[in-house]
């Protein structure tokens, strides 16, 4: 698919964890992106409403359509915040208390200091939790995006909550991630606090969204 014919397709979905809206997918991608143009209108910048429109692509993953080769993932697993794998579990994490029903949390190998890793390795050498944003993250890559590294920040982490908001996981940071933390938090304002009532007009906004995604994305990508 395009990332605008998946765009449309993820209109199936309905993001149950998500208790401010019931609009459509396609709504509240375009609401994203035209806030974030309003603020950062740029033309060096215009990858960043792109970023908007797309960022919660990956929920494609909970789709079952198996004329695509689409298999669904429950929405506990697609949805909602993410987390480090092979670390400690930080107390800011989300519903911290069943966290202890996971096998790793007592495991010594993953529950002690920083787990596998070294402390200062870099998020980008911590393996996270499975969701949409991991799974849009690896498609753009495997793709070939354009995206720069601060979009590419806003999207595999815009759910990591503990980290952007909370300031856990501290330990496994690196001076990258020191830097792109403020491209995350202005990323997450547009993400939460963009939905409204008032619909966008898809036919009108499609043609520049269109020409923008074929700016930064082969026409077809592979899911």
């Amino acid at each position: 698919m395009s990332v605008w014919e998946a765009l449309e397709y993820l209109n199936q979905i309905v993001d149950d964890s998500d208790p401010d809206t019931n609009m459509t997918q396609i709504q509240h991608a375009l609401q994203t992106a035209e806030a974030i143009r309003e603020k950062w209108p740029e033309p060096e910048l215009d990858w960043f409403p792109l970023v908007g429109l797309i960022h919660d692509l990956g929920k494609i993953i909970s789709i079952n359509d198996k004329t695509r080769g689409m298999h669904e993932e429950p929405q506990w697993a697609t949805v909602g915040d993410t987390f480090p794998v092979g670390a400690p579990f930080s107390q800011k994490n989300v519903f911290y208390e069943t966290f202890k029903a996971n096998p790793d949390f007592k495991n010594p190998k993953f529950n002690t200091g920083t787990g596998i890793y070294k402390p200062g390795c870099g998020l980008f050498n911590v393996k996270m939790s499975w969701g949409h944003d991991e799974y849009l993250w690896h498609v753009i890559m495997a793709n070939g995006s354009k995206i720069p590294l601060a979009g590419q920040y806003m999207i595999r982490y815009h759910s990591f909550y503990p980290w952007h908001k909370e300031g856990a996981y501290n330990e496994l940071l690196n001076s990258q991630d020191r830097f792109y933390l403020d491209a995350v938090k202005e990323f997450n304002q547009f993400d939460l606090y963009s939905k409204s009532s008032g619909l966008c007009d898809v036919d009108k906004l499609g043609p520049y969204y269109q020409k923008l995604i074929a700016k930064y994305f082969p026409e077809k990508l592979i899911w």
